[in-house]
């Protein structure tokens, strides 16, 4: 019978995957250490010995990248693989089954003799209904096991995540396993990422911390500023754009419609200066006669900013009212772009994130103008921009907390600095 190579793992793998013998092992790992290659070696192990094996995420973005992993490494042993069913068949009867935890009758009516739960931390409210359920009956014929990977995401008490590893009387045996104890990763790396990274996002990132956000800034006004005070329009850049995030009904229990016009410098001066915002209700029919009006005003910065590149467009996210708006632009031959959809995928969270660090770092400043200015929007006049950036909290879950100029904010940083994950 055709063999298979399992990918070799480093020590701290080794020690979290088979020691200490537990039914339910939950590890507890920074970015980087290599969660997704172990849960891979798991699942293979378990389908080349003719063993069935459920592997379950909170959405396809996360299990594609392991599903892709796991194929080609079954690839000698495999007769049908399909990722639209989210199955791998071998051919000693040995099967791996992916499902997203969005369904809540994810692994019913299955038996596995193994589990593994990833990114679980990112899992539904009702992440322990479906565990208890649907996911652990599955494992009753068989007596298997379960292994669940996470990056810690925040302190909630009632995040499942969190609950497993804290609470014991679960039956959960945690293995907390910080980026650096990766022997794969440079040391003067993490050293690096420590110092440029804001202290809470580092400790939950990559120490794998149970990190309480309550209360604190992710984007404070003093790391916006220099010596507490705003910048000057730059006397000359590299190029103006601007970021739109476009509602998709003007109520007053959705979205509005902001934009956020920035300024990048590659080689010389600050990299990203925001020179400029405006927040509103609009109607989703009149958002394309309001489009030219954005491009008229990147056009304006980039004159008075002597731009080199001049400006380089507007880009906007290409889902509900975006996506006619895009349309309609590109029959006008208007210069605007979508929004590249590995930026979407991650998330409004997800995004602040990934570019805190250039905050931190002091390579994204506020102009004055942008600072000084205040408008009236939904019957509030204030700084709309500092109210939605500076007052942003990691893990505030009611809906009526505006984010539509943060997510220009952190699109915008993404776009003219790439993300953490290095694009």
């Amino acid at each position: 019978m055709p063999q298979i190579t399992l990918p070799t793992l480093h020590k701290g793998q080794i020690e979290a995957l088979y020691t200490p013998s537990a039914r339910f092992k939950v590890i507890r790992c920074g970015r980087r250490w290599g969660k997704t290659l172990s849960g891979a070696s798991l699942a293979c192990d378990f389908a080349a010995r003719g063993k069935s094996f459920g592997i379950f995420a909170p959405d396809y973005r996360i299990l594609s990248e392991t599903y892709h992993e796991i194929e080609e490494i079954l690839t000698p042993i495999t007769i049908g693989s399909n990722k639209v069913e989210g199955v791998i068949r071998c051919q000693n009867k040995g099967r791996v089954d992916f499902w997203t935890l969005n369904n809540p009758r994810a692994g019913r009516s299955r038996k596995y003799h193994g589990v593994m739960l990833d990114e679980v931390a990112f899992a539904g409210e009702d992440m322990m209904d479906i565990w208890t359920k649907a996911i652990k009956p599955s494992l009753l014929d068989y007596k298997g096991g379960a292994i669940a990977f996470s990056t810690p995401a925040g302190l909630d008490h009632d995040n499942f995540f969190y609950r497993i590893c804290t609470d014991k009387t679960l039956g959960w045996t945690e293995y907390h396993a910080p980026t650096w104890t990766n022997p794969h990763l440079p040391q003067d790396e993490i050293a690096k990422l420590r110092d440029e990274n804001f202290p809470l996002v580092f400790a939950q990132e990559y120490g794998a911390e149970f990190v309480s956000w309550e209360g604190a800034s992710f984007f404070p006004e003093s790391s916006l500023l220099v010596d507490g005070v705003p910048v000057e329009y730059p006397d000359k850049v590299d190029q103006v754009f601007a970021v739109v995030d476009s509602a998709l009904k003007d109520s007053d229990v959705h979205d509005g419609t902001a934009v956020t016009y920035f300024s990048k410098s590659n080689h010389s001066g600050i990299p990203v200066v925001v020179l400029d915002y405006e927040v509103l209700k609009i109607e989703a029919d009149i958002l394309e006669h309001w489009l030219p009006s954005v491009l008229k005003r990147c056009e304006e910065l980039a004159t008075m900013l002597r731009a080199r590149q001049g400006s380089i467009g507007v880009f906007i996210e290409d889902k509900a009212s975006g996506i006619a708006l895009l349309q309609h632009a590109f029959k006008e031959g208007w210069n605007t772009y979508p929004i590249p959809p590995e930026i979407t995928a991650m998330g409004k969270e997800g995004r602040a994130l990934s570019v805190s660090g250039y905050v931190f770092k002091g390579m994204v400043k506020l102009s004055r103008y942008a600072y000084d200015k205040v408008v009236n929007y939904e019957n509030s006049t204030k700084n709309h921009w500092l109210y939605q950036i500076c007052g942003f909290r990691l893990g505030q879950k009611s809906s009526r907390i505006p984010r539509d100029l943060l997510d220009t904010f952190t699109s915008g940083l993404c776009l003219a600095l790439g993300n953490s994950e290095g694009y």
